[in-house]
């Protein structure tokens, strides 16, 4: 049976020869659309996007020109690498995935860290040591290690920003009179009335010292200008304002050396990877590691609280600061953090998308290309002014106080920690915030209540509450050898943790109490008592408590 429309097929369904199989005709495809069904290429939302992107990533670029040239500066080394870290930073780490809106570049944070590393193992291992950091924060993200650094004490954050915002401003108020730091904390700080004598003898030094004074404090009242002038960075301004004053009045101040941008990339060599042998080079680069990848999460946690977009992926982020500072330390430049300041100012000005961020850096290469020598009139105290103030928001005033009021114990230790960094240096001074965090926790969490309760006929009741560690067992050992000699009930169910420690030595009183005291007695007490006598209950996070220890003998 032939069915209509179809041809002919032979045996097995198939057609036979000569037949040519009948083929239908696809219908035309049409490629006339009309405008009133047609989709435009970009879409209002994508445009508005746009437009704000590109005017976010101008705000970011204006705010990060002079702190890239001045953290520069103040790191002790040309202004141009600066600048390539900042340039990193935007088509590097911003084409990178982790936070969408977080703008990374050179940090004031590390002024310090870089200045030590370079007085002591030279420029020329600064690229190895960014190099060395950055390899380990691409193996800490690929470990997924990105989101422990948030378990780090907010109080050793906050005195690690207060001790780097103090040794910055020590050793600025020297540039700000142009004159050379002797490098060190405390040497910085011992030198200061030196440093105020040798200013007030000089006219030279006041020069410099009105310009860095006068830019330090544009910047503080530069937020309080409304209308469209606010919306200018005040550190552009400021600094503008300083090299403009400069320039015509021709003062006879220090202003930034350039030398070239490809004269300052200095890539690392094998004999420069070859020092990473020595221990104390090793070490930096493990602090440089450490400190760069916690102050850019931190600062990443802080900006995902300024907008309601998409979150922070810790792991990604910290992959990506340490793909960025590879590239930095290939290059021979500055080690990159995020940096809180670019990244609030990205999000004031009306980011949307990362784009900001990448532009940001295009702009900066774009600087460095056509217009390096602009830098050669910038003075260097208008930069220390800068420096000063940025170091000043970084040390917590306002916290302080109401800390010490309500949290003392973190107030000692943001307190110590700045004081260990200002006296040692940043990796012991963090080091020995971190040892007394975890002291302080450990010794919060053996808070333990001993109540005694003795009518002086029958048994004394002993009730202990909280966490009965080693740390306690002192305490509470004295306490149970002064009971009178008699029957004691010792009620365990109020302790949330009784560690191994406790529970031997509390076996050991009730042996040693049962040793002495006679049988006649413990009959005349309750029996089948127990010396450790403890209730079940009051568990943390379990329906039960610590067992009570039950020595072997009768009841004392």
């Amino acid at each position: 049976m032939i069915r209509a429309g179809t041809p002919a097929t032979g045996a097995g369904g198939r057609a036979p020869r000569g037949a040519r199989p009948h083929r239908r005709r696809r219908p035309r495809r049409s490629f006339l659309i009309s405008r009133e069904n047609a989709m435009p290429l970009i879409t209002a939302e994508r445009r508005r996007t746009l437009r704000a992107d590109v005017t976010a990533s101008l705000v970011v670029f204006l705010v990060a020109l002079p702190l890239c040239v001045g953290v520069a500066v103040a790191s002790g080394v040309p202004a141009e690498l600066g600048l390539i870290t900042g340039i990193v930073g935007g088509l590097v780490t911003g084409l990178l995935p982790g936070s969408s809106l977080q703008v990374s570049g050179p940090a004031a944070g590390l002024t310090v860290l870089v200045f030590t590393a370079v007085s002591e193992y030279g420029l020329a291992a600064l690229g190895v040591i960014v190099l060395g950091a950055g390899l380990i924060q691409v193996v800490l993200g690929a470990l997924r290690l990105g989101r422990w650094f948030r378990a780090i004490s907010l109080a050793v954050v906050q005195g690690m920003l207060a001790g780097i915002g103090l040794v910055l401003i020590a050793g600025q108020l020297y540039a700000l009179a142009d004159a050379k730091a002797p490098g060190g904390g405390l040497a910085d700080l011992a030198g200061l009335p030196r440093l105020v004598l040798t200013t007030l003898t000089s006219q030279h030094a006041l020069l410099a010292l009105a310009v860095g004074v006068g830019t330090a404090r544009l910047i503080a009242v530069w937020p309080r200008i409304s209308g469209r002038a606010g919306v200018v960075p005040g550190a552009l301004v400021a600094v503008g304002a300083a090299t403009a004053l400069t320039a015509l009045l021709d003062l006879p101040i220090s202003r930034v050396e350039v030398k070239g941008l490809l004269h300052a990339i200095q890539p690392p060599g094998l004999s420069d990877a070859a020092r990473l042998a020595d221990v104390g080079l090793a070490a930096t680069v493990v602090a440089f590691a450490l400190i760069a990848s916690a102050e850019s999460l931190f600062s990443a946690n802080a900006v995902d609280r300024l907008h309601s977009g998409r979150r922070t992926d810790y792991d990604k982020e910290l992959m990506a600061q340490g793909a960025g500072n590879t590239v930095c330390g290939l290059l021979g430049s500055l080690p990159m953090t995020a940096v809180i300041v670019r990244s609030s100012a990205n999000v004031r000005a009306g980011a949307r998308t990362k784009l900001s961020r990448v532009l940001h850096g295009v702009w900066l290469l774009l600087f460095v290309a056509f217009l390096p020598q602009a830098l050669s009139y910038v003075p260097t105290a208008a930069l220390a002014g800068v420096l000063i103030h940025a170091g000043w928001k970084l040390i917590p005033v306002r916290e302080i106080r109401p800390l010490w009021r309500d949290h003392r114990g973190e107030a000692v230790i943001l307190l110590v920690t700045a004081a260990a960094i200002v006296t040692t240096n940043m990796f012991e001074g963090v080091l020995i915030g971190l040892l007394l965090a975890v002291v302080k926790t450990a010794w919060a969490m053996s808070h333990v209540h001993i109540s005694v309760s003795d009518s002086g006929i029958g048994a004394v009741r002993v009730r202990l509450t909280g966490n009965a560690t080693f740390l306690r067992l002192p305490r509470i050992l004295d306490t149970l050898e002064a009971l009178p000699r008699r029957h004691v009930e010792l009620d365990l169910s109020g302790v949330r943790h009784l560690d191994h420690a406790c529970m031997i030595a509390l076996q050991g009183w009730a042996d040693e109490r049962n040793a002495h005291i006679s049988q006649p007695a413990a009959e005349a007490g309750a029996p089948g008592g127990s010396a450790a006598a403890g209730t079940a209950g009051g568990g943390a996070g379990t329906a039960r408590g610590p067992a009570a220890p039950r020595p072997k003998g009768p009841p004392a």
